[in-house]
């Protein structure tokens, strides 16, 4: 009785050394309010802004959803994250198993004979044999709520993998959509330049201009023309782009055109810190941190005894024994202790990672917000220098017909336009893709 209250004594004991503890979540204690930058000022609201909308809300194009089901349909690498979600839950199922006894049996046979006296004796052995680990010192324990973790940190990498898909198939569209922006524009201009090369054809064989203004002229019309069989062929790459993002073979891609992008209501409602525990890097981090966590719980509990019950059934004899065996561990060779710093060694570097992954994901989206806000002001700017161009080139124009003005000034009012034309349109997908990206950096697209 003495003994096995001792043992008893010493197993709670051992329970109130830490190896039963459970990882507290700290992903809400670590962000701060000031994860984005102490300039920022938090929404007055509890929404968490961008980051509450469903990918279908975020993007109201029908012909990009489309392509953003089919994507999640079809995408090699979110496959393979699946599949990978499935080896975690296997090995999850697996150390969820290991608490119950497990059996086995075996058939023998034999057969037995003198030579000398003859006859032979036929005997047969079908024994059930059970084993059962008992988890006094939380081995198993811990073991399954490491691969619990190790679970949630693949579902935050699938997360991560689905949500990168979205915002790639997203951004390549609207890329593609500028492209075809920009391609009407150098289309227009290719039509506008053409009849001034043959205005200034004109002017020149009534005297008011020179074969110099007019070769000129023509080279920059040609120069136009050379840039649309460029862009002719970076569109059909993009296309291809997308084609192999949502797993179908290259062809057209069906789009809607720039002006029908319409920006999410919610990026002017700011965004809470605590939105960014909905990034599956985050998350992906913390379920690292708790998986440390837990190994090296486990690997304390590997320095204690472990309890095992076996037993042994033969139906051919009516036979049985039941035994139970405790194995303590006495030298190792200092791997024990040697495992033990390992796994607080890891524990250590995954707080840390833990930590920086939070600070890296505030930055990222303060780094998102001040461009967009840059693109949205350079907008404005860029409108204003396109209406001045624009009044430029018609007067030039004008003065061109009288021969008041030099070839220079009509070319440089001309490209002046054009690359303030294709500015502003660059820039329009820089403030789209940005929206994008930092829809992605909250993580959103989540299922």
């Amino acid at each position: 009785m003495f003994k096995y209250i001792l043992f008893l004594s010493a197993a709670f004991a051992v329970s109130g050394c830490g190896i039963y503890g459970k990882f507290e979540n700290r992903v809400d204690t670590e962000i701060r309010e000031d994860a984005y930058g102490a300039d920022y000022e938090e929404p007055q609201d509890d929404t968490l802004g961008l980051a509450s909308l469903q990918w279908r809300e975020m993007f109201t194009d029908t012909l990009l959803q489309n392509l953003i089901e089919m994507g999640l349909e079809n995408n090699a690498n979110l496959k393979v994250a699946s599949l990978q979600c499935e080896e975690a839950l296997a090995s999850l199922k697996a150390s969820k198993l290991a608490y119950i006894p497990s059996f086995d049996a075996s058939l023998g046979g034999t057969v037995a004979g003198s030579v000398e006296h003859g006859g032979e004796t036929w005997g047969w052995s079908l024994p059930l044999n059970a084993s059962w680990q008992i988890d006094i010192f939380g081995s198993l324990t811990n073991a399954k709520r490491r691969a619990a973790a190790l679970v949630e940190g693949s579902e935050a990498y699938k997360q991560a993998v689905r949500s990168q898909l979205i915002a790639t198939i997203a951004t390549t569209y609207y890329s593609l959509v500028a492209l075809d922006a920009q391609y009407g524009i150098y289309q227009e201009t290719e039509k506008n330049w053409e009849k001034s090369l043959e205005t200034m054809k004109r002017l020149m064989d009534a005297g008011s201009y020179n074969m110099a203004a007019v070769a000129q002229t023509e080279a920059n019309y040609y120069g136009v023309k050379v840039s649309l069989v460029d862009m002719q062929t970076n569109i059909r790459e993009l296309e291809n782009t997308l084609c192999s993002l949502v797993g179908i073979p290259a062809g057209h891609i069906a789009r809607a055109s720039l002006d029908e992008w319409t920006e999410p209501e919610l990026i002017s409602a700011g965004i809470p810190a605590e939105a960014l525990a909905n990034r599956p890097d985050v998350m992906q981090a913390e379920s690292a941190y708790k998986a440390a966590f837990y190994g090296t719980n486990q690997a304390r509990s590997n320095m204690f005894p472990s309890l095992r019950i076996t037993g042994t059934l033969n139906f051919a004899e009516l036979l049985y024994n039941a035994a139970a065996s405790l194995l303590a561990p006495i030298f190792q060779n200092g791997q024990l202790n040697a495992q033990l710093k390992i796994a607080k060694a890891q524990q250590e570097e995954a707080a840390v990672q833990f930590g920086q992954a939070i600070i890296d994901a505030g930055i990222e989206v303060n780094n998102l917000m001040t461009g967009i806000n840059g693109a949205k002001e350079k907008g404005e700017y860029y409108k204003l220098q396109q209406n001045a161009l624009e009044t430029a080139v018609s007067s030039t124009t004008s003065l061109m017909m009288h021969g008041s003005t030099t070839y220079l000034e009509i070319l440089t009012a001309q490209t002046s336009l054009l690359s303030a034309q294709i500015s502003y349109v660059a820039n329009r997908l820089e403030e789209i893709n940005g929206i994008i990206s930092l829809y992605q950096a909250l993580g959103g697209g989540r299922e």
